[in-house]
């Protein structure tokens, strides 16, 4: 990466951050634009666009910095349950070309929503899943 991102700024200290936790290769801190209270971010150290970019180190140390921000989170929020998102590379919505998960913690009637809302328009097939075409699918992915 050529530029730097405004990621590695906070990482820096030139931008400020509110960070919930840092750990061996990641940090995390609070989204400045929330989807809802608490909405996190965990970030590697590692500048990188897609997730595949990163060791697998960084990525295990990646991981491990999103279950330290959800216990921190659980305990502030009593709450087990979240919504972790990445949105690996601009096509699928990265803003910030830095890998990033989005961590939410989630309550009852917090109005926030699940996969189906991100393709609204997208079809059950009646009768179940067609299994025929995943499994066209399947040989075309794994042919190799």
């Amino acid at each position: 990466m050529s530029e730097t991102t405004l990621f590695e700024r906070i990482l820096v200290g030139e931008t400020p951050a509110f960070f919930i936790a840092k750990g061996e290769g990641w940090a995390s801190f609070l989204d400045v634009f929330p989807r809802r209270e608490g909405h996190t971010l965990v970030i590697p150290t590692t500048p990188a666009t897609h997730l595949q970019e990163l060791s697998d180190l960084e990525s295990n140390q990646l991981m491990m910095g999103v279950k330290e921000t959800q216990r921190i989170l659980s305990r502030y929020f009593s709450t087990e349950d979240f919504t972790v998102l990445l949105h690996d590379g601009p096509l699928a919505g990265q803003e910030i070309p830095h890998v990033h998960f989005h961590v939410l913690p989630r309550e009852a009637g917090d109005g926030g929503k699940g996969l189906m809302s991100l393709w609204p328009n997208a079809k059950t097939p009646a009768g179940g899943p067609d299994l025929e075409s995943l499994s066209k699918l399947h040989t075309q992915i794994t042919r190799g």
